[in-house]
């Protein structure tokens, strides 16, 4: 059975409630998974390596500052929004998924280890017309299809030190898909952030918008 000890590895400033928060989803997610299929049965013993740990690339790309808001477009079981809202507490995230019986097992595991900074709602993407700074999301369609989806919701005024846009997790072959915006992606090969075999040919795709 995985823990933290994996996210310790890369991040060592963790505090002793996010500690204890990142602990605590072990048997959550163990919990509810049971009753609502959120990450395959397969996969579910990999929870810190291949769900949190993958979410929290991000945080290796960006360091949200205090106020910063985050949408979270297809988030499943909460992914990569739980991971991130834990690591930055002072940044407002929210969650959205169709899928209502995912929505509610995000709601109760934010309420279990008292996440402050993080509202979750069944909504479409195309549905969501509030303003946010980034959108993060973790392969929920082709990227020319999100970007399209996602610019009505980037908001003008800058914050951080990477201008707004969208944080994209993918995997596989990204070429076609990276190809109309070749120009302005950057994207990051996260086994050059995190060395476990499981992160090869998975990167992280940052577009401004």
């Amino acid at each position: 059975m995985q823990t933290t000890d994996i996210l310790l590895k890369y991040f060592h400033n963790l505090t002793d409630k996010q500690r204890g928060q990142f602990d605590a989803l072990n048997d959550l997610y163990h919990e509810w998974n049971s009753k609502i299929n959120v990450i395959s049965r397969k996969d579910i013993d990999s929870l810190y390596e291949h769900h949190i740990l993958h979410s929290l690339a991000i945080a290796k790309a960006v360091n949200f500052r205090p106020g910063t808001k985050v949408l979270d477009l297809g988030t499943g079981g909460g992914f990569p929004g739980i991971p991130l809202a834990i690591m930055f507490p002072e940044t407002n995230f929210k969650l959205i998924d169709g899928t209502g019986k995912k929505i509610l097992v995000v709601k109760e595991i934010s309420k279990a280890i008292k996440l402050e900074n993080c509202e979750a709602e069944q909504l479409r993407g195309e549905n969501e017309t509030g303003k946010y700074d980034f959108v993060v999301s973790r392969a929920v369609m082709p990227l020319p299809d999100l970007v399209n989806l996602v610019k009505k919701n980037i908001c003008k005024p800058q914050r951080n030190s990477l201008p707004n846009g969208l944080l994209c997790l993918k995997g596989g072959n990204i070429t076609e898909e990276v190809k109309p915006f070749k120009h302005i992606a950057d994207i990051i090969d996260i086994e050059s952030v995190f060395d476990e075999e499981w992160f090869k040919q998975k990167y992280l795709i940052y577009i401004p918008l």
